[in-house]
């Protein structure tokens, strides 16, 4: 039947690509680490060194879940065929919802994994720091902060991610002024750096009792977690440390003892802050961490020449400089000014729909404007 010979002829289609992605992902290796690992973990050392133990153990998981994640995608494959060959014999038509549905399953699979392959950046596998500014746009800008927020923090969750806030400060009248979250995850770097840049937002403002339309610009800087293990000298004359109340999201502690930290080191203009944990202690702790991870990023990012790589150009939080508009008003529509991408379905990029624009950029795509 025509219904199911189309089904059978593209997950053909898929035999070649499917192939090269084993190769890409290099999993005959990956099994053979996979194996030694395990032999690793066996022996009867192995827990001498808890933290080592530890790192390997997440290691094991890691690269686990890589070649089983693969080898499902050829086992989904294969059974879809059998079941499409089944039922163009017994013409089963009730069959056609299941392989159609399990083709689109079996497509976004393939996509999300092929993504893995264009992640080679040395620190594309590592956490997130992902941190939001607002720019021109006044109270316009900060619930735009707000609206941004939202929308990585759906991304995150959809994609198994998880979020901790390491610092949140509230706008004056509403929204974000500015926060920073980590994105814990394997390849969070490495999908998210695709952000960095200045968003350009176009609306008819709620804020506005004439009705008028605003344009608001919002920043969006990220940059990887690096080894907080690494062992880099401050020096306390170069550092401004001030110490307040926490803000906005954090529980009952906050508002109520000064527990949140913000560090400032003089020689390289860096700031960072942190209210997420409970004491004074935990946020220094947590602070001097993101700190020395920023100037490792940039020392490293010296020696190679890819500054850039790791904090973005900076730019103005302004006209001009915008990587990507997202106009509510006159019409709808998400522009990527990189790549030439776009949406016209704000509400669903609004709600973490972030997966086209990533890909575009990974992919090194230009459509023609």
């Amino acid at each position: 039947m025509l219904e199911f010979d189309n089904v059978r002829l593209e997950l053909e289609s898929y035999e070649e690509p499917v192939a090269k992605l084993r190769d890409a992902l290099h999993i005959e290796s990956l099994a053979i680490k996979i194996s030694e690992l395990e032999n690793r973990t066996q022996e009867p050392d192995f827990w001498n060194d808890v933290e080592k133990a530890q790192k390997l153990q997440t290691e094991l998981r890691r690269m686990q879940q890589k070649h089983d994640n693969f080898e499902k995608l050829e086992t989904d494959r294969e059974d879809l065929l059998a079941l499409c060959e089944l039922a163009n014999e017994d013409e089963d038509l009730d069959s056609l919802a299941e392989l159609t549905e399990g083709l689109a399953k079996f497509k976004e699979d393939f996509e999300k994994m092929r993504l893995e392959t264009l992640l080679t950046g040395e620190y594309d596998k590592n956490n997130a720091i992902l941190s939001l500014q607002s720019g021109a746009g006044g109270t316009e800008a900060m619930d735009w902060v707000s609206m941004l927020y939202r929308m990585y923090t759906r991304w995150a969750e959809a994609h198994g991610y998880q979020v901790k806030i390491l610092d949140y400060l509230d706008g004056e009248e509403a929204g974000i002024k500015s926060c920073s979250v980590m994105i814990i995850g394997e390849n969070a770097y490495g999908f998210l750096k695709s952000e960095l840049g200045v968003h350009r937002l176009v609306r008819v403002s709620p804020f506005d009792a004439a009705g008028r339309r605003h344009t608001s610009f919002a920043s969006c800087e990220v940059v990887p977690e690096m080894d907080t293990t690494i062992d880099i000298k401050i020096d306390p004359k170069d550092l401004r440390v001030d110490k307040y109340r926490a803000t906005g999201k954090g529980g009952q502690h906050i508002n109520k003892t000064d527990t949140a930290v913000r560090l400032t080191h003089y020689p390289t203009g860096i700031v960072v802050a942190c209210q997420a944990e409970r004491s004074q202690v935990q946020n220094m702790e947590t602070a001097m961490n993101m700190l020395k991870a920023k100037l490792f990023a940039l020392a490293r990012a010296a020696q190679m020449e890819k500054i850039e790589d790791l904090k973005g150009d900076q730019k103005d939080i302004a006209w001009g400089s915008q990587i990507r508009s997202y106009i509510f008003y006159p019409y709808t529509l998400v522009r990527d000014e990189r790549t030439g991408y776009k949406e016209s379905d704000v509400d669903a990029v609004m709600d973490g729909g972030l997966d086209g624009f990533i890909n575009a950029y990974l992919s090194g795509m230009k459509i023609e404007k």
